[in-house]
Parts: structure tokens; sequence; C-alpha cells
């Protein structure tokens, strides 16, 4: 038995400039961190040589071909896994809800087929890999910030370049810095769910509009800015604006990315106090992330007190392999 942990993320800047269809123009960046919010994997020799998938339904296959689950599916292609499998996966946190499940679905998936025949991977291949998997080979219309922050952990400036390399640059932020940043954070679940897909495929169609274009290169450059305000000594007011002018971008790039609903609840976030923020991954729904600084945190909880917040910290390491058997 095998048991991987990968870690779910944060992008506080740059997200949609990881598309290819921004950066096979120009080279695209984020700023993105790994939380301790997890995707478990288990993977077990089965009695017979059938494959058994649970997720959130479960599949009782005779041959990989049969498999519903696309990535599940392509994955055991790609490792040469034929059967005699059950794969299992458990999360701490629901899909579709901004934070990078999917991805780190396919890294952990990855990583535990390869440990169950005995090989291991480097980061970069179970992120490349994954890359492949989910946009090449199943064709979803996603980015490639979540499999490197899902493969890599920590928190990075992650750049995408035209010739598909990707550069993985840890930040030194020592723990004084991230200390400061955890406290100056909140995370706040809108209560509402959604499929990415329909939001990233018009975002992406809509790269081609040079005014589109121009807001994504504005996004990206604001990636290097939070780099260098978590470098030189965070300042949590420099990083709410920072976020507050992306999400401003971010929303002008399709339709759905906002909604009423969560336009009031930032509205009540800002004049409760908050620096600024956005809303996590496409948009849409999901986690409403805030710098506030702590002594107006009562106050942001009471204004939004329809809202889940959820804890959390930073998490330094990438996909792991916690459990062999």
């Amino acid at each position: 038995m095998i048991i991987t942990r990968t870690p779910f993320r944060i992008s506080f800047a740059g997200g949609g400039t990881d598309l290819a269809a921004f950066y096979r123009r120009e080279a695209g960046a984020v700023v993105s961190t790994a939380i301790k919010k997890y995707m478990y994997i288990t993977v077990n020799r089965r009695f017979d040589s059938t494959i058994r998938v649970s997720y959130s339904r479960t599949e009782i296959v005779g041959s990989v071909d049969e498999i519903q689950h696309p990535i599940v599916r392509e994955a055991l292609k790609l490792t040469g896994i034929e059967g005699g499998i059950e794969i299992v996966s458990i999360a701490d946190i629901p899909a579709g809800t901004g934070l990078g499940s999917s991805s780190s679905f396919t890294v952990g998936l990855l990583n535990a087929l390869y440990a169950y025949k005995g090989e291991l991977k480097s980061a970069a291949e179970l992120a490349e890999q994954a890359c492949r998997i989910e946009i090449d080979i199943v064709g979803e219309p996603i980015g490639k910030q979540d499999q490197y922050i899902a493969s890599h952990g920590g928190l990075c400036h992650i750049q995408f370049n035209p010739d598909e390399s990707v550069f993985v640059s840890p930040i030194i932020c020592g723990k004084k810095c991230r200390e400061r940043l955890e406290e100056n954070l909140l995370l706040l679940y809108t209560g509402e769910s959604r499929r990415a897909n329909t939001i990233l495929a018009e975002q992406s169609a809509n790269t081609r509009l040079e005014d589109k274009f121009q807001s994504l290169q504005k996004m990206r450059d604001l990636a290097g800015d939070t780099k260098h305000c978590f470098t030189s000594g965070l300042e949590p007011k420099e990083l709410g604006a920072l976020l507050h002018q992306g999400w401003l971008l971010k929303k002008e790039l399709a339709g759905g990315i906002s909604t009423s609903a969560i336009d009031a609840c930032y509205g009540k976030a800002l004049a409760a106090g908050a620096y600024g923020g956005k809303v996590s991954g496409a948009g849409g729904g999901g986690f409403l992330l805030l710098v506030v600084p702590p002594e107006k945190r009562q106050a942001v909880r009471q204004a939004l007190s329809d809202l889940q917040e959820m804890d959390f910290a930073f998490e330094a390491e990438g996909s792991k392999i916690i459990y062999v058997i």
C-alpha cells in the first residue's frame, strides 16, 4: 500500500498568465503558496486483476479503458499499470473551490502510481506529466501553476515560458515574514463551488483581444511586485493593494469571474478594514482571500459572519509519499 499527500494552494498574483493562450506569446508568471490542506491518494494491490477506483463515486472495472474518471484512466495508461489495483482519494477541501484540487489529485496520483511501481519521480517530472494529462490529453482548459506548486510546495514565483519550460523559484521569506503573512490573511468560503472550465475557456479565448492581453500583462507584472513585497520585508497594506489591483484586472477577463454576491462580500470586507483581496482560482465561487490587519480581523469576521472561515498555514513541501507497506 502507498499513500501520498499533496498540498492544495492559494494564489496571490498572476493567475491566467499560466494559460497557453498567454504564455506562448510572452512569458507568464504567478506567485503561489502550498498550504497545509491536502489531497490523499491511497494505492493498493487488488486481490484479482480488476481495477477499483473510489472518489465521489466508486468504479470497479475489468480494464483501464473502461474507467470513467479521465485523469485516473490516463494516469494508469501513462504509468503502464494495466490492472489488479485499487485507488482511493480523500480530500480536506471539496472540489471546485479554487484551491487547485484537480491538479493536486493528478500530481498525487502520479506520485503514488510511480511509487507503486518502485519508481521515484522528481517534482518537475510530476508537474510536467500532470500538465500533459490534464491539458494535453484530457483537454481541460486550465493553466499550469497548480501542478507545479502542488509538486514543489513552498511559496514560489513560477514563470511559464513560450518554449513550454517552467522556472520555479522559491521566494525567500523567513519565519517571521511567513508568520506575519499568515496572521494578516483570512480565507473565507463563499459557499459556492463551481466548474472553472467555462470561465477559463472564455478567458483563454478572450486573450486574443488586445485589451484583455494587456490586462494579463499587468497581472503578470503584479506577480513580480508581489514577490518583491515578500522579499523586501512584508508590508500587509502593500500586499492588500496588490491583490486588490489584480482582482480588479481579473474581473475584466471573462464573465462569471465575480458575482453580485461575491462583490457584496468583498465590499463589506473592505468597509470593515480589509486592505484588499481576491477570489481564489478562476473565480465564480470558492474562497475569498483577504489581507486583514490583526486589529480588524474580528470586524471583518462579523461583517462576513455568514461565510465559513478556514484556518490554514503555509506548507513547505510538495507532494510526498507518507506511507509505504
